[in-house]
């Protein structure tokens, strides 16, 4: 139960409104084959997977990647070109082809009723540690803001991004509902930030004993009926 009146509904993006796991698998494939075919000498040296072990090697070096990944993704492919000498101006380029594929997402069945019918009665806004593109996917005009940790400069689950979203939507943070799929990054930060916090289990996943959200959903309609409700 919530006392104090919910005038916003905000949402974690990967495994909230969409699967993530899928998107990125391809997006890698995609880049990869892209890459074998413009850059043969970093295919030739590094696999798919050695570009993975090669960007978790990378993230520690420097914090700024703990919240832009777009910029973890290029440093990756720009080491992997030093390390076998293929020249890497096209490097830009190549992830522009990584994040048109990572944008080609297919939204679960709920999201855009769901969204059509929270947006009559609520502010919506989005919060994400990723760099999916709305715009592309075809959703954006459903909100009234949209924040990406790698434009704002903090990732979930630090409370300033979520402190942000409300100061853009002009509410207190006790006046929204934040909605998403990871307990830590989405449920625990957003409380920690003053917002009622929702854990979208689409899957469902065990949750932590030690968090409590104020409500569980395995939909977008789920959310509504509980807004109404309470």
């Amino acid at each position: 139960m919530h006392s104090t009146t919910i005038k916003a509904v905000l949402f974690d993006l990967d495994d909230t409104l969409w699967p993530l796991d899928a998107v990125i698998k391809r997006a890698e494939r995609v880049l990869y084959d892209w890459l074998t075919v413009h850059t043969p000498r970093l295919t030739r040296q590094f696999t798919l997977e050695g570009l993975r072990s090669l960007r978790a090697e990378i993230l520690p070096t420097d914090p700024r990647y703990r919240y832009d990944l777009w910029s973890l993704r290029h440093a990756t492919l720009l080491r992997a070109c030093a390390e076998c000498d293929e020249n890497g101006d096209r490097m830009l380029e190549a992830m522009a082809v990584f994040s048109e594929a990572r944008s080609t997402v297919t939204p679960f069945d709920d999201v855009a009723p769901g969204l059509q019918t929270l947006g009559q009665r609520y502010l919506l806004g989005s919060i994400s540690n990723g760099f999916a593109d709305l715009h592309a996917i075809g959703l954006a005009h459903h909100f009234q803001t949209s924040l990406a940790a790698h434009q704002f400069g903090a990732a979930k689950p630090d409370a300033s991004i979520f402190l942000a979203a409300c100061d853009a939507l002009q509410v207190l943070p006790q006046e929204a509902l934040y909605v998403g799929d990871d307990p830590h990054l989405d449920v625990e930060g957003a409380q920690n930030a003053g917002l009622h916090a929702g854990w979208m289990n689409r899957f469902d996943r065990p949750f932590p004993q030690a968090i409590t959200p104020s409500a569980q959903f395995t939909n977008l309609h789920d959310i509504d009926k509980w807004l109404q409700s309470n």
